[in-house]
C-alpha cells in the first residue's frame, strides 16, 4: 500500500527539529503542545521508525531522523516554491542588473530567460555600461547586481569565470597587417589600455581608428576591417573573428568575469539570479579559433 508524506507533519519535523524541542517548535508554528507531539507520533508511526530520542532531557534526533530531516527541507522548501511560483504568492519585485556590453552575449539572454521562467513576476532592468562607470554606479546603490571585466577580483568581488583576450577583426579582413596597426576602442573600454600597453611593449606602432562612446560604432569599424579590436575569447559576434595567434600581434592577459553585490542581497529572487549567472558562465566554452587570412 503506497503511504503519502502530509507536508504540514513534515513542516513540524523540522521545526521541532530547528528548535530543539516540541515545546518551542509549537510556540514557532502557532500550534499547541500536544498537536505537535501528534503530528510527531502519527510521522512515526507511518514510517515505522523512531525519529526522536527522548530518553535525554532534551529532544534529539536519531540516526533515522537526522536522514529523514534531509528529505523534509527538500520536500518543504519544494512545496512552498510550487505555492509561491505557481499563486498569488508569487515573487514580485525588480532586480537592478548592470553588465558590460561585452559579456551581454552569449550568456546574459539565457539568464534572462531562465530567470524569467522562474520569477515571471520579477523585471530584470538592464543597463549596459562599461566597468568603470558600472562600478561607480554600484557603490552609488544603482545596481543590485553588477558583472565587470577586470584584470583582477576588485574588493568585494567574486570571480565567476576567466577568459582570454583576443584580437578580433573583420572575417577574412588584412587591416591587423597594417602599420600603425588601426585599433577601435571606446574612450572608456578597460581593454583599451591593456591592448596599448601590450602593443607598446612589442614595439608595434598603433593609431586610434576612431574616437566613440558606441559600442556599435566600434562594432561597425571593425566589422568593415577599418580596424581591429579586442573581446574576451568566445564572446566575438558572428560578424567578426579571432585574429589568429602568433600573426605577429602580442598575446593578451586573462581577464577575470566578477560579480558584486551577490553576498549582500536581501530578496531571494535576487540571490537566485546571482546564481543563474554563476552557472551560465561556469558553463560558457570558447568558440572555435577561426584564423585571418
Amino acid at each position: 500500500m503506497i503511504r503519502n508524506l502530509d507536508i504540514t507533519t513534515l513542516r513540524s519535523f523540522v521545526a521541532v527539529a530547528d528548535n530543539g524541542g516540541v515545546t518551542r517548535a509549537a510556540g514557532f508554528l502557532h500550534l499547541t503542545q500536544s498537536a505537535v507531539s501528534m503530528q510527531m507520533k502519527r510521522l512515526e508511526e507511518l514510517l515505522g521508525l523512531s525519529l526522536l530520542d527522548r530518553s535525554g532531557r532534551t529532544i534529539a534526533l536519531t540516526a533515522e531522523g537526522e536522514q529523514m530531516l534531509g528529505y523534509a527541507r527538500r520536500m518543504v522548501a519544494l512545496n512552498d516554491e510550487v505555492i509561491g511560483r505557481l499563486t498569488d504568492q508569487a515573487f514580485e519585485g525588480e532586480v537592478l542588473l548592470g553588465v558590460p556590453h561585452d559579456v551581454v552575449h552569449p550568456v546574459i539572454p539565457q539568464v534572462l530567460k531562465r530567470f524569467n521562467l522562474s520569477y515571471p513576476r520579477v523585471n530584470v532592468n538592464l543597463c549596459t555600461s562599461n566597468t568603470r562607470d558600472l562600478k561607480a554606479e554600484f557603490a552609488r546603490g544603482a545596481y543590485d547586481l553588477i558583472l565587470t571585466t577586470e584584470n583582477e577580483s576588485g574588493g568585494g568581488a567574486e570571480t565567476i569565470h576567466s577568459m582570454p583576450l583576443r584580437w578580433v577583426g573583420a572575417p577574412d579582413g588584412s587591416v591587423w597587417r597594417q602599420r600603425p596597426l588601426r585599433l577601435g576602442f571606446c574612450r572608456n573600454c578597460s581593454f583599451r589600455p591593456v591592448a596599448t600597453a601590450a602593443l607598446d611593449a612589442a614595439g608595434i606602432e598603433w593609431e586610434m581608428a576612431l574616437d566613440s562612446d558606441s559600442d556599435r560604432t566600434v562594432e561597425a569599424t571593425v566589422s568593415a576591417d577599418l580596424a581591429i579590436g579586442v573581446l574576451l575569447e568566445g564572446t566575438q559576434p558572428g560578424y567578426q573573428e579571432l585574429v589568429e595567434q602568433g600573426c605577429g600581434l602580442p598575446d593578451l592577459p586573462m581577464q577575470h568575469i566578477n560579480l558584486y553585490g551577490a553576498e549582500r542581497v536581501r530578496a531571494p529572487y535576487v540571490g537566485e539570479l546571482a546564481e543563474f549567472i554563476r552557472q551560465a558562465f561556469q558553463g560558457l566554452w570558447s568558440a572555435p579559433l577561426r584564423a585571418a587570412s
